[in-house]
């Protein structure tokens, strides 16, 4: 072991507690300051999206989140009750596979959490998740491989908010047959705002992904360095993907149905199934 990866591996041992079992346990207000998460409040929305990972995973959340609350001192002598959480290491792990790819230290969690692969996961669970379950389980690797791809384009010289519209819209048109992201958005009938994305069955969610990740393993392979090559990156990935599922007798992605509910609505209804009697 090197010395950065000893420094890696110290970072999170010296956050490890034991309990009384003998079991481990990671508290996530110390895992926070670990990851780099400066307010509670965003580190909170991974814990809630890497619960809803947990459950689709179909593992029980409350073995692997419990919630502690301990006592703080706040102004003037007061004190109140603050959340807190007893993370297993598989919760840990659901944390950084949901947290923000761009830190080094959240690539480091995921090499020292590592409970099995992702890719793992998916083999085993995909053929018993339902289709919804499906769609939060891609929908939420998209995530954070956009916020690659988005850094890929920034480093491409990609800027202005402009300019990265017209970068997406260089990968949704090659994938879809020269369809803009407002194009495909009008045939799915959505209203002006809704992230097009959230509806998206697992099988189009998937060809995105695909779509999304061969640009910025490719971006970053060939050293794209200027907007028109990153625009231009984009269009042929996803004109190739087209070109696959032609060739494969699938479904052109324009083609296929729009799920009645979107992501949002599915999460909203998945954190209610987790904890419906969650104390205030």
């Amino acid at each position: 072991m090197n010395e950065l990866e000893e420094r890696q591996k110290k970072l999170f041992d010296d956050l490890r507690h034991v309990d009384e079992d003998g079991a481990e346990y990671w508290l996530a207000r110390e895992l926070q300051g670990a990851l780099q998460y400066a307010k509670w409040e965003n580190f909170h929305k991974v814990i809630e999206t890497a619960k809803i990972a947990c459950k689709i995973s179909q593992h029980n959340v409350e073995d692997h989140f419990p919630e502690v609350r301990k006592m703080i001192t706040i102004g003037k002598g007061g004190k109140r009750s603050q959340l807190d959480y007893k993370l297993t290491r598989y919760a840990c792990y659901l944390i950084v596979m949901n947290g923000d790819p761009r830190k080094d230290v959240i690539a480091w969690g995921q090499t020292y959490f590592a409970v099995q692969t992702r890719q793992q996961e998916l083999a085993e669970l995909y053929d018993r998740l339902t289709e919804d379950e499906r769609r939060l389980f891609i929908r939420g690797d998209i995530r954070q491989k956009n916020m690659l791809l988005a850094e890929a384009a920034h480093r491409a010289g990609i800027i202005t908010r402009q300019e990265y519209a017209a970068f997406q819209d260089a990968g949704y048109r090659g994938l879809y047959g020269g369809m803009t992201a407002r194009d495909i958005a009008q045939n799915k009938g959505l209203a002006e705002g809704e992230e097009i994305l959230d509806h998206m069955g697992s099988e189009e969610l998937a060809a995105n992904l695909f779509r999304i990740t061969q640009t910025e393993a490719k971006m970053k392979r060939e050293g794209v360095s200027s907007p028109v090559a990153a625009n231009a990156t984009h269009f042929e990935v996803g004109r190739t993907v087209r070109k696959t599922i032609e060739e494969l007798g699938g479904t052109m992605p324009e083609d296929l149905p729009t799920p009645d509910r979107s992501i949002p609505e599915l999460e909203a209804e998945t954190k209610k199934q987790i904890a419906p009697n969650r104390k205030k």
